[in-house]
């Protein structure tokens, strides 16, 4: 039982299973390209695998894709997956033809088996333009729910009525996160929103139209609640009704004129070779001199001149300030000085008190021994302060 479990974990983590069918697909350029990347599909391939881990279908698979020899994807292309239980889609509009090799990793993040798979796509040029074309706000959408085919065409029936015309075809779409928007709460009814393009080679309906007049503008403009124009509300899905403020026409059958190239020969105009000066021709600097020296220099003179008259010549002077002062001012201010000179001097000329008895040696009154007090003493032996004068016949006698 062991041996089983050890070799389905070598399994799990270095198994690697190949998908042998290579898809190929062909879009025109200018149109909606969508491929979803079903979870079922990729399971199929590595259920040897799902026997040893019970209900393989309840795992979870996450896609990583890249362009084949490249970190990531084209430029055109993005890919978006919300959770591992759902599944991913490659969508985007290409701009020029070309040949795009995709590399598909689906990764169980239980088992960590691998499948691979690998996706060309075509790009070709469109034989059929579409130059009329229009975007729209989906403001109750999200990405990964207007990508499956099911829900584009139930948007397109609705543009259909608006336009007037079932010759639509979708262009692009487009996360709103990825115009700038912002992220909504996590709150129930709160959607990041979707830009839906449509194109059609039939001119815009007389409700697009409207969208172009300054009334129309006006009303934008106001922060009012802008509903639809009477007799244009085809929505019959309250979650893939249009914001018509967002709505933009445009007109790819007249592009912006640029300005024309004129193409001269390529060849330099004859005028001689280059013959540099031999001197160069001499310039007088004195006038940027006295800008540059002289003029910061004299002013910096006449600040010295008035900081100095300032500090110096606008003084008072003690003998001035002393006639400015009261005589009963003056012989206080003198009393307080002779006062303290004296005090200083009395200070100077005390004598100083003798140590203190705790810094006076110590001696043994048996021994006559002199101990310092500093030193530690033992305290079976007494000891006696001694005074200026040793144990003597001071001492009374019996």
């Amino acid at each position: 039982m062991a041996g089983k479990w050890s070799r389905v974990f070598l399994l799990a983590v270095c198994a690697v299973s190949l998908l042998g069918a290579e898809v190929k697909v062909s879009i025109p350029v200018g149109k909606l390209f969508t491929h979803e990347l079903m979870r079922e599909t990729f399971q199929i391939y590595i259920e040897p695998l799902s026997k040893l881990y019970g209900n393989f279908y309840d795992d979870p698979i996450v896609f990583k894709c890249n362009l084949q020899n490249f970190p990531d994807l084209p430029e055109w292309l993005r890919f978006t997956q919300r959770h591992p239980y759902d599944n991913g889609f490659l969508y985007g509009t290409p701009a020029a033809p070309g040949n795009n090799i995709i590399e598909i990793f689906a990764i169980n993040k239980r088992s960590y088996v691998t499948a691979k798979q690998i996706l060309t796509i075509a790009i070709v040029l469109d034989k059929n333009p579409l130059p009329y074309q229009a975007e729209f706000f989906i403001q109750l959408r999200e990405i990964e729910k207007v990508l499956p085919s099911a829900v584009q065409e139930e948007i397109k029936q609705d543009l259909q009525r608006l336009w007037g015309s079932e010759a639509l075809e979708v262009v692009n779409v487009t996360n709103a996160l990825d115009r700038g928007g912002r992220v909504p709460l996590p709150i129930a009814g709160h959607f990041e929103g979707v830009y839906f393009k449509v194109g059609s080679k039939q001119y815009f309906s007389e409700c697009l139209q409207k969208v172009l007049t300054p009334e129309h503008q006006r009303q934008c403009t106001s922060r009012t609640r802008v509903k639809a124009p009477g007799g244009c509300n085809f929505c019959n899905i309250p979650s893939n009704c249009i914001t018509w403020c967002k709505t933009e026409l445009f007109n790819v059958s007249k592009p912006k004129p640029t300005p024309a190239l004129i193409m001269g020969s390529g060849i330099l105009e004859s005028g001689g070779d280059f013959n540099p000066p031999e001197f160069s021709p001499e310039r007088d600097f004195f006038l940027d001199y006295i800008i540059t020296v002289i003029v910061p220099l004299i002013l910096a003179i006449i600040l010295c001149l008035l900081l100095s008259y300032i500090m110096y010549c606008r003084r008072e002077g003690v003998e001035k300030r002393n006639k400015k002062t009261t005589e009963i001012q003056m012989y206080h201010h003198h009393t307080i000085h002779g006062t303290s000179d004296e005090l200083r001097m009395m200070a100077g000329s005390r004598d100083v008190p003798p140590p203190p008895l705790s810094t006076l040696p110590m001696f043994n009154f048996r021994t006559g021994e002199r101990v310092s007090p500093l030193e530690g003493t033992s305290p079976t032996i007494p000891l006696i302060m001694a005074h200026h004068e040793p144990y003597s016949d001071t001492l009374p006698r019996k």
